[in-house]
């Protein structure tokens, strides 16, 4: 079993602005719960108790997220990527295997499947892999073996979607140069050479990259996770809404409509509202 997690946490963020002018874009909310909270219980439900998230964009925002779990935030003053990111947080890590999960995704497939076959393997990395949904920058040969990554190691095709999400054994980091920015890429090409990398194919569920307005709302519209209109919404009389979520401790006025739009926590809405965020500024 592994019991440890690292969330991605350091991104800008920049194509989901405004949205990510107030938060960093993991702490921004999907339905009910910031979407690094959705990464945490994901790593949580396969056995996963103890947690190291980096930061970078606004990181005081952090303060007070997931009370009560063992957590512990590596703040990078200069965004270090995500090779260096996993690298600075070495010292950290215990023996055995780690969970590693980009913040600012949403993903309901079976990491347990990806755990059994890191486990079952032996191998230093193991992907977490789609047949597509995105660009296919994996080629993955027989065996669930990984033969070439982004078509620079043997100049193979793409045939898979890398999730953002993965297992690595503490060893893997050694590979990953000490005090450089640089990305983990690098490291994934070197294993792949020494034939060193598996992966699973998780094509169950459903996997977001909520990377921008038109697909953040739309993860909103698609998925049912939690009640969309929070219990402790404010909503008076005389309000249409449809097809949208409002937050915790927004205001709706009488004679509002609001339409496929997200309202978040504290936000006051008295007019028409159609495929926006509304936020509280």
């Amino acid at each position: 079993m592994i019991t440890q997690a690292f969330i991605l946490g350091a991104g800008l963020g920049t194509r989901l602005r405004p949205l990510t002018d107030v938060l960093p874009k993991p702490l921004v909310p999907l339905f009910h719960k910031p979407l690094a909270m959705w990464a945490v219980e994901a790593c949580e439900a396969v056995g996963c108790n103890r947690f190291a998230i980096n930061t970078h964009h606004l990181p005081e925002k952090w303060q007070g997220f997931a009370a009560g779990i063992d957590i512990t935030f590596f703040h990078e003053p200069i965004l270090l990527e995500t090779g260096g990111g996993l690298k600075n947080i070495e010292d950290w890590v215990d023996e055995g295997s780690l969970l590693i999960h980009n913040g600012d995704i949403f993903s309901s497939m079976d990491l347990k499947k990806l755990v059994d076959a890191h486990e079952a393997s032996g191998d230093e990395v193991t992907l977490a892999l789609r047949s597509s949904g995105g660009e296919k920058r994996i080629s993955l040969g027989e065996n669930n073996r990984v033969e070439d990554v982004r078509s620079e190691v043997r100049g193979l095709p793409g045939t898979h979607v890398f999730t953002g999400i993965y297992c690595v054994k503490k060893a893997f980091l050694e590979r990953i140069p000490a005090g450089e920015i640089i990305a983990v890429i690098p490291a994934f090409q070197e294993l792949v050479r020494l034939g060193g990398i598996g992966a699973a194919v998780l094509d169950q569920g459903h996997w977001m990259d909520l990377g921008d307005l038109e697909s953040y709302l739309a993860a909103h519209q698609q998925l049912n996770l939690e009640s969309p209109i929070h219990p402790e919404a404010i909503i008076e009389n005389g309000v249409v809404i449809e097809n949208s979520v409002i937050a915790k401790g927004a205001r709706i006025h009488s004679g509002a409509r609001i339409s496929n739009s997200v309202v978040w926590p504290g936000a006051d809405v008295s007019g028409e509202v159609v495929n926006e965020v509304v936020m509280c500024l």
